[in-house]
């Protein structure tokens, strides 16, 4: 059985803090965070203008939300596109947590730092 050449994949990259989306092992976009106790603060996603319109932001989040509930973590979506997309998915209403002060104000300080 062959594998088919286009589907994309997602990938957790622990050191850039990131899960990526590759097609054809080009990376089309990807979704950053930043661990917090046992929470995943989500901040920012993207998808490269060449592969907008596929679809691809939601595979990646999805894979992405899926992959913290497996790792017994927490999601805190600050990133718009995260916060919407959980408006429409309520499979992971479970494991998510309210965007607070406090996790704005440890994220500015977290992102300054890197």
């Amino acid at each position: 059985m062959t594998q088919n050449a286009s589907a994309p994949v997602v990938e957790r990259i622990d050191a850039r803090h990131r899960y990526a989306i590759l097609v054809d092992g080009k990376t089309a976009g990807f979704t950053a965070y930043r661990d917090r106790d046992g929470q995943r603060v989500f901040f920012h996603t993207e998808i490269d203008d060449a592969f907008a319109g596929q679809g691809l932001a939601s595979l990646l989040v999805h894979e992405a939300l899926t992959d913290v509930r497996n790792s017994g973590k927490r999601i805190v979506p600050v990133c718009p596109y995260v916060a919407k997309y959980l408006t429409k998915h309520d499979e992971f209403t479970d494991i998510t947590d309210p965007v607070t002060p406090d996790v704005l104000q440890w994220l500015d300080a977290e992102l300054a730092s890197s």
